[in-house]
């Protein structure tokens, strides 16, 4: 009988390293990987149309940094027990998660293992720069293969270079993006999967966005021109994974609004929701002018959205038009919130500290009125960065710009360029200031108190304050980076510091854990019990603020969100002049 011969892949989705130098990772990570998702999904077809011939077998290992550690001694062990025949691609590396790709590489590649990374991080700087910028030699150097584009339809020739031994040392595929309907579609084991919160998996129901935000790079790497799955290829997913028994999805999609199957995928979600009883949980990105697409939001719930995230970015119009984001409009920030509110789905925000017109005064201001004039849930800060594959970056760099040389601070939290009118350490300031001013007690009340008076999960929106309110103060990394029960490893320190000594690192950890755990345990059953207050109140289905007054009413002319700046007071009068010049009636 004849045996196969068994290539081994290991896929490796890297974390990056914290302030003291220790790789982020948890028991359970919040956010599932679409990138190791997707690139397992196509491996897996690899496989299955045994692309490196009759006689040979895959074996396929994925592991997300974020909560499995990466036992490198391991992976050149069990490569070296197939002679070496085996691969190991690092996916979806960011700008921050690249010199711990590096890292990860370093000992691989000195015990002569092949292995290749992809992902925003290398596509952006060949996109943007001059190919050699920001790093990229050392792949170079190291030997190890760099790919730049999207893998559906690649990865056989790959695969089959590393079969042979003979990896290029770079697959550019960046002009050439794939069509993604009818493809490889992403999925991940259960066992890989159960290793996140709530047993949630992700995936990409369209690439590309046809906007111009300066600050982002997916435009760079994924190209302004749509692409787009099917509704067959998201109900095959969806019947993938709950024979699993999963059923809640990330969709990463920059803007599924945008998406222009957008309808013809929810309408196949409310028939497996509905006429197939499989209990989807979603969470979708979209635009600030998403309310204005018919049926859009209605048929968001029904295919079982529960929470939407929004790029609002700010509330500022010069600081929107300075970072070409000139799809948001203040003026209907109100309105486009309230309709979600009243779905009863829980709205997530995105906004950026550090635009040319903020100042920590300002930055001040602005969240003041946010917390009192929008219904916004759920509110995330971020610094401007320039990321490398942006405009931002690609200008500062070629000007000659001094920029932070660490990647690993490229996080969207650290501040990586120098300010106008701030100094780095303002900035820094104010912004941890920012998450103790929009998450105090008294307006994490409010917001409790707006969810139940418009039909929200109380229940939800406490797991996700919790998260929110205390992971920057006590894990002092960002809540999208957070997870259930912080791991560390003395061996996962960033080889340019120094070891620590297992007799102090230990018994410090242990201590630091049980400290963080009782100050979240804490505001958890403070919440919990505010949460109980709330639903015993005869009157909580009656409340109302400001912000959930409807548009028009109690002369929203007077707001602060529309009068406290210039940019504000133009955007109303454009409104305004559009209105009379169309006959419609202006609405602020």
């Amino acid at each position: 009988m004849t045996v196969n011969r068994r290539f081994q892949l290991i896929l490796v989705k890297p974390s990056h390293y914290d302030d003291d130098g220790y790789v982020i990772r948890w028991w359970r990570a919040m956010i599932p990987s679409n990138s190791l998702a997707a690139v397992y999904g196509i491996a897996a077809d690899c496989a299955e149309r045994r692309v490196l011939g009759a006689d040979v077998d895959f074996e396929i290992e994925a592991i997300d940094e974020t909560n499995t550690r990466v036992d490198v001694a391991g992976i050149i062990g069990r490569i070296r027990q197939r002679g070496g025949f085996g691969l190991v691609a690092i996916v979806g590396v960011q700008s921050n998660q690249y010199p711990r790709a590096l890292d990860i590489a370093r000992p691989l590649r000195s015990a002569g293992i092949q292995v290749a990374i992809g992902g925003f991080h290398v596509s952006g700087c060949l996109s943007m720069l001059d190919g050699h910028a920001v790093e990229l030699d050392v792949c170079r150097e190291m030997g190890i293969a760099i790919f730049a584009g999207e893998a559906e339809g690649r990865l056989d020739q790959v695969l089959r270079d590393a079969a042979a031994g003979e990896l290029a040392p770079l697959y550019d595929f960046r002009t050439d993006l794939p069509a993604i309907e009818g493809t490889p579609v992403p999925f991940l084991p259960k066992r890989y999967v159960a290793r996140t919160l709530g047993l949630s998996s992700s995936f990409d129901a369209g690439r590309g966005c046809p906007y111009q935000c300066s600050f982002c790079t997916i435009i760079n790497v994924q190209g302004r021109k749509s692409r787009y799955r099917s509704a067959d290829d998201v109900e095959e997913l969806v019947r993938l994974n709950w024979t699993h028994g999963i059923h809640k999805f990330f969709i990463t999609d920059d803007n599924f609004a945008r998406n222009r199957q957008w309808e013809a995928i929810f309408d196949r979600l409310i028939e497996l929701r509905e006429g197939n009883s499989i209990p989807l949980g979603l969470m979708i990105q979209v635009d600030t002018l998403c309310h204005k697409i018919p049926h859009f939001i209605e048929k968001a719930k029904r295919a079982g959205v529960t929470r939407v995230f929004i790029g609002l970015e700010n509330v500022n119009p010069d600081n929107l038009i300075a970072a070409k984001k000139r799809q948001n409009k203040i003026t209907e920030y109100r309105t486009m919130l309230l309709a979600w509110k009243a779905q009863g789905i829980m709205t997530i925000a995105g906004y950026i500290l550090g635009f040319p017109a903020d100042t920590p005064e300002t930055i001040r201001r602005d969240i003041e009125i946010i917390k009192k004039e929008l219904p916004l849930d759920i509110l995330e800060f971020f610094n401007l960065t320039p990321l490398p594959g942006s405009e931002d970056h690609q200008i500062l760099w070629k000007s000659g710009v001094a920029m932070d040389r660490d990647l690993n601070n490229y996080d969207l939290e650290h501040v990586c360029a120098a300010h106008q009118k701030m100094s780095k350490v303002e900035w820094e300031a104010v912004y941890r200031e920012a998450w103790a001013l929009y998450y105090t007690p008294e307006h994490m009340e409010t917001l409790l108190r707006r969810a139940a008076a418009t039909g929200q999960s109380l229940g939800s929106l406490v797991k996700i304050l919790v998260r929110f309110s205390t992971t920057v103060r006590i894990e002092k990394v960002h809540p999208l980076q957070d997870g259930i029960l912080r791991l560390k490893h003395p061996s996962e320190r960033r080889p340019s510091l120094p070891r620590a000594n297992p007799w102090t690192f230990w018994p410090r950890f242990v201590w630091e854990t049980i400290a963080k755990q009782a100050m979240t345990l804490r505001t958890v059953v403070k919440l919990m019990l505010l949460m109980k207050a709330i639903q015993r109140d005869p009157n909580a289905q009656s409340y109302m603020d400001q912000a959930l007054t409807a548009v028009g009413e109690d002369g929203d002319d007077t707001l602060d969100l529309l009068t406290k700046t210039t940019g504000a007071r133009a955007a109303v009068a454009h409104t305004r002049k559009i209105a009379e010049l169309t006959g419609g009636i202006p609405r602020t």
